[in-house]
């Protein structure tokens, strides 16, 4: 009987552990924390956007690094079966906006829980421990090290340790430690889905404000294309903006040391130029003797008003009836995109996930086997794969995890 031992309790790694108990093997899974997938409990707010209920190529176009790489992982274990994997097990999943896929019960602790005792019914044995080396002779696994000296005799070791980003969960770059002790190259290791940080002062005077419906267009300076467009919601922060449309946006920046970029929040992307315009004469018409500040109530936040007129330059206690077309036009070109530019990330301990890791060309993408290590297999995001948000990089993390396992378990496909 083989012995597996799994490095790392997060989705990817209980996954793993489960898929290779269920090959007869006898499957130890390490986890640092007294608490599994301590990651997994705060992902989507608490609620766990579980997997997007899309098709493979769906997957595949919507992961900006080596989607090529998991084409044998999504085959193998897709959205479908992820549905089907946490359904089984006692867990209801509904469908929303954007195909994103949540718990019925909007709790993802329900989601944490079906993973350990699927594992657990397998068979998996957990230790609670802090590897801190994978031991090979010969280019062949034979043990992973705790931190305590103490080791265990392996035939395979699956790390899954996860990337840098939420280090208080325990994700803390352990893995990629591990892969260079035997030989495997990390690429640059990066933040994204990230808050980004603005140079705008008025960010932080809107620090708490919430905006929905809204469309953020990412731009680099100097070209007209944008690199990135979405509806959706959005935070302002005390350093700049957070939400789902801006951690999507931070994914697509590339050189930002080099590259300057800069978003626009298109306020009201229901209505034309055209039909803002002739709303904003409507409410004009009713608000004609009231001071240009005081006529936006009906428009925008309340918060966001100030911020607006500043930006506009017409003058605050100016009245509505002596407004001019150039001013009117100025104020719907703001509305229709306030523009934010960007000059950081926020740490990548604040990242939802981590860009960069083992280099997958090191990497067998048909069993997630290292090419360098026999018996060395890799899932999750301590590989160099990364996704956009809306339950694709969870998906990652189950497919790669099922195909360690069942690989490192000595089945085919």
């Amino acid at each position: 009987m083989k012995r597996i031992v799994v490095i790392g309790g997060g989705a990817a790694g209980l996954m793993a552990a489960y898929r290779a108990a269920l090959s007869d093997s006898t499957v130890f899974l390490i986890e640092r924390n007294e608490r599994m997938a301590r990651k997994v409990m705060i992902t989507g707010k608490g609620r766990c956007n579980v997997t997007n209920n899309s098709d493979v190529d769906t997957l595949m176009a919507n992961i900006p690094r080596n989607a090529r790489f998991l084409y044998s992982a999504f085959s193998e274990f897709n959205s479908a079966d992820t549905i089907r994997f946490f359904e089984e097990n006692g867990v209801p999943l509904k469908t929303e906006r954007g195909q994103r896929v949540f718990p019925q019960s909007d709790k993802a602790v329900d989601i944490v829980d079906a993973l350990v005792n699927a594992a657990k019914r397998a068979g998996v044995k957990f230790l609670k421990g802090r590897a801190v080396e994978v031991i090979a002779n010969d280019n062949a696994v034979h043990a992973a090290k705790l931190e305590n000296n103490e080791e265990i005799e392996a035939d395979a070791v699956i790390i899954a340790t996860g990337g840098m980003s939420y280090s208080l969960t325990g994700s803390t770059g352990d893995g990629y430690k591990m892969a260079e002790m035997l030989g495997h190259t990390v690429t640059e290791l990066k933040p994204s889905l990230v808050p980004l940080v603005a140079h705008e002062g008025f960010c932080s005077k809107l620090s708490g404000l919430s905006l929905k419906n809204v469309t953020l267009s990412l731009f680099e300076t100097g070209k007209k294309k944008p690199i990135f467009s979405e509806m959706g919601e959005m935070l302002f922060t005390h350093f700049g903006i957070s939400g789902p449309l801006a951690l999507s946006a931070s994914a697509h920046i590339k050189n930002l040391e080099k590259k300057q970029y800069f978003v626009k929040i298109d306020l009201k992307p229901a209505l034309s130029v055209e039909q803002l315009d002739k709303r904003i004469l409507r409410d004009f018409e009713e608000n004609a003797n009231k001071d240009f500040l005081n006529s936006l109530d009906a428009l925008l936040p309340k918060s966001l008003i100030p911020v607006v007129v500043s930006l506009s330059k017409i003058p605050p206690h100016q009245k509505i009836n002596q407004l001019s077309r150039e001013e009117r036009f100025r104020l719907v070109e703001i509305i229709k995109g306030l523009t934010v530019n960007i000059v950081d990330y926020r740490p990548i301990e604040e990242a939802i996930i981590t860009s960069g890791g083992v280099n997958v060309r090191e990497v067998n993408p048909s069993t997630m086997e290292s090419k360098l290590v026999s018996g060395l297999y890799f899932a999750g995001e301590v590989l160099d794969v990364d996704a956009y948000t809306g339950g694709f990089n969870l998906q990652i993390a189950f497919s790669t995890g099922f195909l360690a396992g069942m690989k490192a378990g000595g089945e085919d496909l």
